[in-house]
């Protein structure tokens, strides 16, 4: 009998089981439950139709207003009246209204509420982020947010694994992001397509822990099933500070292990990658990049809205103006990243630069508010998505890319890399 992976032992874990393969289907129970004001509502109207009373435990769903918040128009505030009525009568302990909210994959991890070895669900594709902790955590549809709501399990198809082998460390102006859109334009799309991408390697600890949670949040723009990190010094020290005193258990993959493929990867080689329209897959450095300008820039999102990604961008844009032609959007992904960049002045370099700052929200990612994008009109943005008219007009553009390429491209009004500055 092979060896199981760090996302196998997990499921068995919560399976009941002592081994479990690949393509085996198991029912595991949750130890969160996750929502936001787009998928709870249709999640709280499939609960209707469970001849059930109420939810499993009230402290094990999380409930966040995160898309349209605070609400655009009259139907964003219908669905957030919708949560925050559930939330209530069900009393639910993680319920992030307005003022206390922020995006939610960058919220929770903030909150303490996601550890090593849990099993996570919730109904947002990049529920994924939380494999950066060494935790087991994936997106799922309106209706298995319900059911993981009322039962407090879900079925699985237990997935096969891609290793990434990781060694060296980053150059200058290279981070997170640029090695997972270096990923995505290696495999494809659908080069993971429901297995589990496990990142391990000598060069795994010189990543900062909001790297790991950029790359875990986009493995599912290579089609995986989740992305997860060992636990390691670096995670211990993050959970000191967001998760003190809340237990955890730390999975490891066994040496005979069963991966469909190893791809090593060389940190110390990775240049600023930008992925362009219009999918993640379509990466580019800048040895292959023209001149191409824009008319957007958007730093923030569940993919780089934290505090890392916020000094990336002021040291930047310090002393230096965003273009004329150019509009630059900042959105700080929590009230308590917000608050840390003011304390820290990046709200007053971001000001002086020419940028607009936000409230925490997922806005402008997915179309919704606060920099929809017009006909033609060109982005280069932090999130995680460039499909077609993902961020408004069918005809826009999305260039996905760093913060520090973000920042650099709105002071020149182009796609730049920091050293061209």
């Amino acid at each position: 009998m092979s060896g199981m992976t760090m996302s196998q032992k997990i499921l068995a874990k919560h399976a009941g089981l002592d081994h479990v393969v690949a393509g085996q289907l198991i029912e595991a129970d949750l130890d969160l439950v996750l929502g936001n004001d787009i998928t709870s509502p249709v999640a709280i109207g499939e609960m209707k139709k469970f001849n059930t009373d109420g939810v499993f435990d009230k402290d094990k769903i999380a409930l966040v207003p995160d898309h349209f918040v605070p609400n655009k128009d009259i139907k964003s505030a219908e669905n957030c009246k919708c949560v925050r009525e559930f939330a209530k009568k069900n009393k639910i302990t993680n319920y992030f209204e307005v003022g206390k909210m922020g995006i939610e994959h960058a919220l929770l991890p903030e909150s303490g509420l996601t550890v090593p070895g849990d099993l996570i669900i919730g109904a947002d594709s990049h529920t994924c982020t939380y494999g950066a902790l060494g935790a087991f955590s994936t997106g799922v549809g309106s209706t298995d947010m319900a059911a993981g709501m009322a039962t407090g399990k879900a079925w699985f198809k237990v997935p096969s694994a891609i290793r990434f082998e990781l060694k060296g460390s980053f150059s200058k102006y290279v981070s997170g992001k640029d090695l997972i859109l270096h990923i995505i334009g290696m495999i494809g799309v659908d080069g993971a397509l429901y297995q589990s991408m496990e990142f391990t390697g000598e060069g795994v600890k010189s990543l900062s822990m909001d790297d790991r949670f950029t790359i875990a949040n986009m493995a599912i723009e290579a089609g995986g099933k989740n992305g997860i990190f060992p636990v390691d010094e670096k995670t211990i020290e993050y959970l000191k500070e967001h998760a003190p005193g809340k237990e955890y258990e730390v999975f490891e993959a066994d040496p005979d292990a069963e991966y469909v493929k190893t791809i090593e990867i060389d940190l110390s080689k990775l240049t600023p990658t930008v992925s362009f329209p219009h999918l993640p897959e379509n990466a580019k450095t800048f040895d292959q990049i023209g001149d191409i300008e824009i008319d957007q820039v958007v730093i923030g999102s569940c993919t780089n809205g934290r505090i890392s990604d916020l000094r990336m961008a002021a040291a930047i844009l310090k002393d230096r103006h965003v273009a004329d032609n150019v509009r630059c959007i900042v959105i700080p992904a929590t009230q308590k990243i917000y608050m840390q960049a003011l304390k820290e002045g990046l709200l007053e370099i971001f000001i002086n630069a020419g940028a607009v700052i936000s409230t925490p929200t997922c806005g402008p990612c997915l179309g919704g508010y606060m920099g929809v994008l017009a006909s033609k009109e060109r982005c280069v943005s932090t999130t995680n998505r460039n499909f077609v008219g993902r961020m408004g007009a069918i005809d826009s553009e999305i260039y996905l890319a760093s913060p520090e390429v973000a920042a650099a491209s709105a002071v020149t009004g182009k796609i730049s890399q920091p050293s061209e500055l």
